[in-house]
């Protein structure tokens, strides 16, 4: 049963949003992925190339005052955006980073940050990373019952 958007925090919507834009491009889509102890990103998108962006949703400037490990993504992906919606003041996102715009139906991308081409060694550790990830929860769906997130 979908989840009602109702339901969903506002940055939950803006995820969802960011995810079927990107499924629409080829992207699998994971969402609160850790890429490594102590990070968890908010959507992990791979590309049908292999591309690996990182997507941070914020729901109001407070919530992008607060974060203070997004820096910390970057050595884990090939771009890095910030997805927000609507009423949230762009101007204090750093402009050398990716932007979309989203709600909980779609998104769209206002411009495309830098890229920085992850090592092969790390690609390697992420994509085996995404696949457990997502196995996981489809294994969780399927069965509730299940430690979906034990080692």
């Amino acid at each position: 049963m979908p989840q009602d958007n109702l339901q969903l925090a506002p940055g939950q919507r803006i995820a969802r949003g960011v995810c079927r834009h990107l499924a629409g491009h080829g992207f699998a889509c994971v969402e609160e992925l850790a890429p490594a102890t102590g990070l968890r990103v908010d959507v992990m998108a791979l590309g049908p190339k292999g591309d690996i962006w990182i997507v941070e949703c914020k729901s109001g400037p407070a919530d992008f005052r607060a974060d203070r490990k997004w820096m910390h993504y970057l050595p884990w992906c090939d771009r890095f955006f910030w997805a927000v919606d609507a009423d949230f003041p762009t101007e204090l996102l750093p402009a050398d980073s990716g932007l979309m715009l989203a709600d909980a139906f779609d998104a769209e991308i206002l411009r495309h940050g830098a890229e920085a081409r992850l090592a092969p060694a790390r690609r390697k550790v992420l994509v085996q990373a995404f696949a457990r990830h997502a196995a996981r929860r489809l294994q969780a769906l399927r069965d509730p019952g299940v430690r979906a997130f034990s080692p």
